[in-house]
């Protein structure tokens, strides 16, 4: 018994708009890293349920490119999560505006 292909495009819809909902009214970054990542496990989610309706490898390849820039995205927003938390002893996103010329 196969699940169809419409209920992972649904699972993958409903947790892109988690993500979309958290990085439009978030302000914390801590917050705003994880709803990225929430987002590019959708695309995750996408591209192998297609690749197995197709019957090819392509798609669980590119899932695997997907997962190795999210983590190089974790590595680099935790980066700049300290610095913000350095500078400003806060990690609010809106704080860094302070910034500007």
């Amino acid at each position: 018994m196969t699940v169809a292909v419409e209920y992972y495009v649904l699972l993958s819809m409903g947790l892109f708009c988690i993500g979309l909902f958290g990085v439009l009214t978030r302000r914390n970054a801590l917050m705003f890293l994880m709803s990225v990542e929430l987002m590019l496990n959708a695309a995750n989610i996408n591209l192998i349920a297609f690749a197995f309706y197709h019957g090819n490898l392509t798609g669980q390849v590119f899932a695997l490119f997907t997962m190795a820039l999210a983590a190089a995205e974790v590595a680099v927003g935790l980066g700049i999560i300290l610095v913000l938390y350095r500078n400003f002893r806060d990690v609010d996103v809106t704080v860094p505006t302070t910034m500007r010329w």
